[in-house]
């Protein structure tokens, strides 16, 4: 049996049903994912870490079929994977708590993850994922507004509302929900959690020319925001929430 940083994989997987499991993209050290195992904690529900060992952001629906995924042992509930999110969702749900798992829980990415960057989006398919194998899930962003910096605590309060919310919802097959926090002012008010329609609309393509390669200088704040969809909705300072369908 393979040991790893003082525990066994048998002893972390227990038979104790895991209520949550917690993912992102940012990578197991992440502030956004510290954020939400503090929202997670608040409903006093068992919970354990599978993410990844390092940043895979924009690694969209990425997975690792043709090597080994090493795994290491962060503490008795937090293991860090040397994969992707949608790896993580993988072995969390068919090795490391196989029919132990209500729901999967993404994020908080920082930075959103509105309308069509659910395509690229490595903390999207960490929640698509577990929706392909029947388990519902959340993905959880907040979009940043430069020069503000994220403020987690808050981020922390918010999401706790949004859980409280989304977990009381029935989801379709095959379904997940993808939630964006705005960015606002440290010690705002909590927003209004708005479900809405994902934008189709696309991200702004523009390149400067630096001798022989190209440099992307698209801003993301300055994309298209159809009224009424997720973007229009979070850029305008409320929690955008849309269903998705895998």
């Amino acid at each position: 049996m393979t040991r790893l940083s003082g525990y066994t994989l048998a002893a972390i997987a227990t038979p104790q049903r895991m209520v949550f499991i917690l993912t992102n993209d940012d990578g197991i050290d992440a502030p956004g994912l510290r954020a939400l195992e503090q929202a997670v904690q608040t409903l006093n529900q068992p919970s354990a870490i599978v993410a990844p060992a390092g940043e895979f952001s924009g690694c969209g629906h990425q997975t690792t079929t043709q090597q080994p995924l090493p795994v290491e042992c962060h503490s008795e509930r937090a293991y860090a994977v040397s994969g992707t999110p949608a790896d993580c969702t993988r072995l969390a749900l068919h090795a490391l708590y196989p029919q132990q798992i209500d729901w999967l829980l993404s994020g908080v990415n920082a930075g959103g993850n509105l309308g069509v960057d659910i395509y690229t989006s490595g903390t999207v398919a960490a929640a698509r994922e577990a929706a392909m194998h029947g388990i519902p899930a959340i993905a959880i962003s907040h979009f940043v507004a430069r020069p503000l910096t994220i403020d987690w605590e808050q981020a922390a309060q918010w999401t706790h509302a949004v859980l409280e919310k989304l977990l009381s919802l029935t989801l379709p097959p095959a379904a997940f929900w993808n939630v964006n926090l705005p960015h606002l002012e440290s010690g705002a008010m909590q927003p209004p959690i708005i479900f809405c329609e994902a934008s189709t609309q696309p991200l702004p393509v523009v390149y400067r020319q630096a001798g022989n390669a190209y440099v992307y200088t698209g801003v993301y704040a300055e994309r298209q925001r159809a009224p009424g969809t997720d973007i229009d909705i979070c850029f305008q300072g409320h929690i955008a929430v849309t269903q998705l369908r895998v």
